[in-house]
């Protein structure tokens, strides 16, 4: 497969009302985008997420979450009971997007990209689990993987490094 789309302000999905949601709004921003699922294991990382979102959206971090019910049916629920569930119990404030498939035959293109731009362990393109994270520097093109086990507080470093270098 031939992707048209060469960086992340390329693509336009869905926002979790499932309105056009062109992610060219983040054109020189920070961006971390995470697929989520609220009866996951991982799930109470929503809480670094939006601390993350808290602490640096004012100096260019944008974080993104992409509901997924891939594995294990961790996300059944509709956009509102997603939307509800996130901003109730975590007090959510950054932008989630509508469900997408992250893996598979019908692999959402944003993921496609992702996947290509930085592959997991042992070069493996496929994601294995939720909590997958993507780190995409300001220029839209150069993208970080970490595993659902990487705590995002411990992105920190790696955060605060692309936001100080205004011209990645």
């Amino acid at each position: 497969m031939t992707l048209t789309q060469n960086k992340l302000t390329d693509f336009v999905v869905n926002d979790i009302h499932g309105q056009p949601y062109p992610l060219s709004q983040h054109a020189g921003q920070v961006v971390l985008i995470v697929n989520v699922a609220s009866r996951c294991g991982f799930t109470p990382q929503y809480a670094q997420l939006q601390q993350l979102f808290a602490d640096y959206a004012s100096q260019g971090l944008v974080v993104l979450g992409v509901p997924c019910n891939q594995f294990g049916q961790q996300e059944p629920g509709t956009s509102d009971e997603i939307l509800n569930f996130c901003q109730t119990r975590y007090d959510v404030q950054f932008p989630l997007l509508s469900k997408m498939d992250v893996k598979g035959s019908n692999q959402a293109p944003l993921f496609t990209w992702l996947t290509s731009k930085a592959p997991g362990l042992l070069g493996t393109k496929a994601i294995k689990w939720n909590f997958t994270k993507f780190l995409i520097d300001r220029s839209g093109e150069n993208v970080q993987r970490f595993g659902p086990k990487t705590p995002p507080i411990s992105l920190k470093q790696q955060i605060e490094q692309l936001l100080i270098n205004k011209q990645n």
